[in-house]
């Protein structure tokens, strides 16, 4: 039966569909709250896809469903299938590390320690926790307030009984109360396990009330050596708690879910970087962040889906609200989606976005040095997208002029490809036309030299991306040129002003501010500062040879191979100025040695 005769076929249910090709391989795996009508989506007029989605169309050879109950299950369920068969064109993790957990063994006497392997025997696993440091921090505050066991001993009412065991260092320095010889009871060891049990789970809210209400109980009592035990344990509990406080709240409990995408060119895949909070008593008791990447323009909303699903993979059931920057395409029973306005639940969501960001800068920067080609280009397309370019700035040129009051006016073009100087390419212009200190003039002079050369010579390699080094009259006046050269409508040209780090474009009144810490800033950063050092090395080395021409050109008698010879043997003008009257004699004769020193005198 053909594909297209399947889908007439398929119910109008929730569940998960999956496309194979010729070969029987499954190449995408995607979920549907009514699959009749997902799927059909796919099989439309060529037109009506984007490029990716039409190669993947391209290759569907058959098409298998799973019908399931609900719009989660079919999330959880497409989520499984993807892990299992790693399908070319899904939403794929980027992230394979393994993630610490904090496991609490189901013991008479139960250990606390940190593992990178979940077993099911029984224990409970908390986390995964992002990084080592945070889940160490949460042992080493375990074991400095509660005198828990450290031995992997086999502990039950049988060893006790024998005295297998004897007590280690620990419990003769009071770091253990001796549950190895029964010293301690199962009972009062195992109220200590229910707290920590309850700081990991909802955090400190509940734990400290708790030891609030002991106090209280204790102290209309007159049991005042209990009230201050008490009264330590939560100013011990909310002193190291505090840093993770974050909410003004107590009773906020949530799960806050956010992304940082960045957009896809042309033959790019789509990448994004998530964060995810769990807050529990106003405090942040876990936090994880994940990257994706998808081979086809996936919607943002089934990117935000695709991210719940795995966290609910790792961490279990979600909590009853789940914070979000836009709403998920599945809804969730049970579950309700909050996206905040203001308040602290917004304060949460901007947390969860910064730490996103950053996980994206630390990737970026960390690919930066093991794969510099996808940093490179993941970089351009970041510059494509901010400036609204058609194609990818892989040949980058910038220019930028330098004189001083008029003297000596230079120009310097960089050239740029695939994100990295191409120093080869570099030029530098002498001003031909223009008479004093008129940039603007200036600027059109070297841009107009500069590509009708390149129309001349090198037609097929002008540049995606021209960069003016200043503001909107350098800007216009290189728009000028380019119209001229009829250039205007094949490449795009910005200005970059150094005072506000601004783009500015040609006939739009506003200027474009970018990100201060993007990646596209800083390129056009970088081309700005490398045209500006290259024309100022360019205009000094004018400068100086001018200042040595005026001063031993104008001697009478002294001609270009008796100044170089002069230069040579004393190094500069200042050195000639300086020599003895016998020495500079000996080497140019008397008469010249005189005239020479009267006109450096």
């Amino acid at each position: 039966m053909e594909v297209r005769d399947k889908i007439k076929l398929l119910p109008h249910s929730p569940g998960v569909y999956r496309y194979y090709d010729s070969e029987g391989t499954v190449i995408y795996v995607g979920k549907a709250k009514d699959l009749h009508k997902r799927v059909a989506q796919y099989f439309v007029p060529p037109e009506r896809l984007n490029t990716k989605t039409r190669l993947l169309v391209g290759k569907i050879a058959d098409v298998q469903y799973s019908v399931v109950d609900s719009e989660a299950d079919a999330l959880l369920l497409e989520n499984n299938l993807i892990k299992q068969y790693k399908p070319r064109y899904n939403i794929l993790l980027k992230d394979s590390k393994t993630y610490p957990w904090i496991c609490v063994t189901s013991e008479p006497y139960p250990r606390v320690f940190l593992t990178r392997r979940v077993v099911k025997d029984g224990s409970m696993y908390f986390g995964p926790y992002s990084t080592v440091m945070h889940a160490r921090g949460l042992l080493d505050f375990f074991y400095s307030t509660w005198p828990l066991r450290t031995c992997r001993h086999t502990i039950n009412s049988d060893t006790i009984l024998r005295g297998k065991l004897r007590p280690c260092l620990e419990f003769h320095i009071g770091k253990c109360r001796g549950c190895c010889v029964g010293k301690i009871s199962t009972e009062e060891y195992g109220g200590w396990i229910s707290e920590i049990v309850s700081l990991l789970k909802n955090g400190v809210g509940e734990v400290v009330r708790e030891y609030e209400n002991r106090m209280k109980a204790a102290s209309d009592s007159l049991d005042f050596e209990t009230a201050q035990a008490c009264k330590d344990r939560v100013e011990q509990l909310s002193k190291h708690y505090s840093r993770s406080i974050i909410t003004a709240s107590r009773d906020t409990c949530a799960d806050v879910f956010s992304l940082v995408f960045e957009s896809a060119g042309s033959e790019a895949v789509l990448e994004a970087w998530g964060n995810f909070l769990r807050i529990r008593g106003g405090a942040v008791v876990q936090s994880l962040n994940l990257g994706f990447m998808s081979r086809i323009e996936e919607s943002r909303e089934s990117v935000l889906s695709s991210f719940i699903a795995e966290i609910e993979s790792k961490f279990g059931s979600l909590s009853k609200e789940i914070i979000v920057p836009f709403l998920p395409d599945v809804t969730i029973e049970g579950v309700k989606f909050t996206v905040p306005e203001r308040g602290d639940k917004l304060s949460l969501l901007e947390l969860s976005v910064k730490n996103a960001r950053e996980y994206r800068f630390g990737t970026l920067r960390q690919r930066e040095h093991t794969d510099p080609d996808a940093f490179h280009r993941s970089v351009l397309l970041e510059l494509q997208k901010a400036l609204g370019m058609p194609v990818l700035p892989e040949h980058m040129e910038c220019f930028d002029n330098s004189n001083i009051q008029g003297t000596n006016p230079v120009a310097s073009c960089v050239v740029f490809r695939g994100g990295l100087p191409s120093k080869k390419d570099y030029r530098k212009f002498k001003i031909k036309t223009v008479v004093g200190a008129n940039d603007y003039a200036s600027m059109k002079e070297v841009v107009n030299r500069r590509y009708s050369r390149m129309l001349a010579e090198a037609p097929d390699d002008l540049p995606q991306l021209i960069v003016i080094d200043g503001g909107k009259g350098q800007l216009e006046f290189a728009w000028q040129a380019l119209c001229e050269l009829g250039l205007n409508d094949r490449l795009t040209v910005v200005g970059l002003a150094k005072r506000l780090e601004e783009v500015i474009r040609v006939g739009d009144p506003y200027p474009l501010f970018l990100d201060r810490n993007s990646q596209a800033l800083k390129l056009l950063q970088q081309i700005r500062d490398e045209a500006h050092r290259f024309g100022i090395t360019f205009h000094r080395s004018l400068r100086s040879k001018a200042a040595v021409k005026s001063a031993l050109d104008d001697i009478p008698g002294v001609g270009p191979k008796t100044a170089e010879r002069l230069l040579m043997h004393y190094g500069s003008v200042a050195r000639i100025a300086a020599a003895d009257p016998k020495d500079l004699a000996n080497f140019v004769g008397p008469k010249l040695a005189q005239r020479i020193r009267e006109a450096l005198a």
